[in-house]
């Protein structure tokens, strides 16, 4: 049996039970937050006490792409309006749309991650994903809400932590060392062939390894067991010897993965490539390939 906050020990994120959430929901140092793709589905009924954020509100059209990152100062607005504490615990979930009724890129479960790894990426030290989400707190029947709670804004103080991302020249640098290994973890026809960028395929030498990959194939907001996850990584050959960089479209898919290998795992060299495979693409010169391998 895990213990929850999971795992023990040091670090910004961690996991927890749909049982310690309802152990916990009356704890005043606790904030929930709701991020399902359609505001709508909170209003329709949330987890008690939870506040909605969208987690378009986490990025931007930046210098070079449309996918950056919020500066600084635009996330200390946000957390302070959300009354965010950077120590003080924060429970992130999201659920499968009901009324929205679509799942691939809306409601796909990639919520949870993706917000929390913006509230670690910008300085929030207690961050917890609910294993399952939502889906799992509705299959036990625990209560849900229309309530809306009060918000009472904070003195969070936004700092960001570049070590956990790649830059795009950091990442050409390293990319073919030998010691490094890149991830691409959107789905195999997108990485195989053409999607929605200017140039199909993926980004020579990322290997595939879609993020769905580790969750339940029935609730991709649960994680798969931890002798299923070592078994992946056996048969993929990744291992915490080398320098994981997790990539993937736009930085959002690759968030599930930064997470599960640096916080989860606690491999020790994680990085993400925020700008992934839409940066890559903005440079006519670059290489891509098609196919099933990584060259």
């Amino acid at each position: 049996m895990k213990k929850y906050p999971y795992p023990e020990g040091p670090g910004p994120v961690k996991w927890v039970s749909t049982e310690w959430l309802a152990d916990n929901l009356d704890d005043p140092d606790l904030t929930i937050i709701d991020v399902e793709s359609n505001i709508h589905e909170y209003v329709k009924g949330h987890i008690p006490g939870a506040m909605y954020v969208n987690e378009g509100l986490f990025r931007v059209h930046g210098k070079r792409i449309p996918t950056d990152w919020i500066p600084p100062e635009a996330a200390r607005i946000l957390f302070r309006t959300l009354g965010l504490r950077a120590d003080k615990p924060v429970v992130v979930y999201t659920g499968s749309p009901i009324l929205t009724q679509c799942t691939t890129f809306i409601g796909d479960g990639l919520e949870q991650p993706f917000a929390a790894y913006t509230l670690a990426r910008f300085g929030h030290n207690t961050v917890y994903v609910l294993d399952g989400g939502l889906d799992t707190w509705r299959s036990e029947n625990r209560p849900l809400s229309k309530l809306f709670p009060s918000a009472l804004p904070s003195d969070f103080t936004a700092t960001v932590r570049s070590d956990y991302f790649v830059t795009y020249d950091e990442f050409r640098a390293m990319k073919d060392r030998p010691d490094v290994m890149t991830l691409d973890a959107r789905p195999p026809p997108v990485y195989e062939g053409q999607g929605p960028w200017i140039k199909p395929g993926h980004i020579p030498g990322a290997v595939s390894v879609p993020w769905k990959t580790f969750m339940n194939p029935d609730n991709p907001r649960l994680l798969k067991s931890d002798e299923e996850i070592a078994a992946i990584l056996k048969e993929r050959g990744i291992t915490p010897d080398k320098t994981i960089i997790c990539s993937c479209g736009t930085g959002r898919e690759a968030t599930c993965e930064f997470l599960l290998f640096r916080f989860y795992l606690k491999f020790p060299k994680v990085k993400i490539y925020e700008g992934s495979f839409t940066e890559w693409t903005t440079y006519p010169d670059n290489p891509v390939v098609t196919g099933k391998n990584p060259r």
